[in-house]
């Protein structure tokens, strides 16, 4: 049998806004280490097959790193590293199921692992589960209060159930302790949007866009905003750097349509829209093809 050691362990971990849901990607800052790392006592091998894995990862060999981590909790099913890699690997292979398994292994083996709840209650938000989703995120901010990416899930959670005070008050929370995420002033903006606080949804836009000028969702709702408020060029403006950010952005052209409808340039309009309906169609999205073709047909009796 091989000789016990005792030994820091590898996690790979950070905080990675870019998507709707926050998960973490593979790579560890310094100041996570001591959240995320914990010493047990493990085989050798098992380290070995965690270090493999991690190698496999960073060289693009998902499958391979898979089948690495999965033997490092074979030999030590106690090794929470192990079991939280495995769920980030298999979450970037869209397996959702399997990796929110592996984040709930990673919690059993070390019950104190906040990024493992956090990443646990992001895969459940992804898969619409929010009671859980929001159980285990509130657990994740518990153990870590300055966790970025928990609080900004839990925003989405409460978001989701209607619950729009407390999500303000997590996306606030991610705000301050991941200051150049965009997302939570993006979600910040949405919510005042719904709450009708333009003024507050214009500010948080445009925080969004400050920390990240090439994000399309952000440039469209501001354009949207902008457009209510009869500011045509300036709506015009952010549609077209929504688009210029995402080509295959749909709403950009949509709002452009909407703005050069109200200007009265029927071919302009027409031009945009026609756009906008081909990628609403080629992306299955059959309600807003159906909403763009009706504009076309004003654009057309325009001309």
């Amino acid at each position: 049998m091989a000789s016990q050691t005792q030994r820091p362990i590898p996690v790979i971990a950070i905080a990675l806004f870019g998507s709707a849901i926050a998960l973490s990607s593979f790579v560890l800052p310094p100041h996570a280490v001591a959240q995320a790392q914990q010493t047990v006592e493990v085989s050798p091998e098992a380290v070995e097959k965690l270090q493999q894995g991690l190698e496999l990862i960073r060289g693009g060999r998902i499958p391979e790193a898979i089948a690495a981590f999965r033997e490092a909790t074979r030999l030590a099913p106690n090794l929470a590293p192990a079991h939280y890699n495995l769920g980030l690997a298999l979450r970037q292979k869209g397996e959702l199921q399997a990796a929110a398994d592996a984040f709930y292994q990673a919690t059993q083996a070390d019950p104190n692992f906040a990024l493992a709840y956090a990443n646990l209650g992001a895969a459940l938000l992804e898969g619409q589960n929010l009671d859980q989703a929001g159980d285990y995120l509130e657990r994740a901010v518990e153990l870590n209060p300055e966790l970025g990416l928990a609080h900004y899930n839990l925003g989405l959670v409460r978001e989701f159930q209607g619950r729009l005070a407390d999500a303000i008050v997590a996306h606030k929370r991610a705000i301050a302790y991941s200051p150049n995420a965009p997302e939570p002033h993006f979600h910040l903006g949405k919510i005042y949007t719904q709450q009708g606080k333009t003024s507050e949804a214009l500010d948080a836009f445009r925080k969004a866009l400050s920390i990240s000028p090439n994000y399309p969702e952000a440039q469209y709702s501001l354009g949207s905003l902008l457009l209510a408020q009869g500011q045509l060029e300036e709506a015009l403006e952010a549609f077209r750097l929504s688009a210029e950010s995402n080509s295959n952005y749909a709403n950009a052209y949509y709002g452009a349509g909407l703005v050069f409808l109200q200007q009265g340039k029927y071919q302009d309009a027409q031009k945009v829209l026609e756009y906008a309906r081909d990628l609403y169609r080629s992306q299955g999205n059959q309600q807003w093809t159906l909403t763009v073709e009706q504009l076309l047909q004003q654009a057309r009796q325009g001309n």
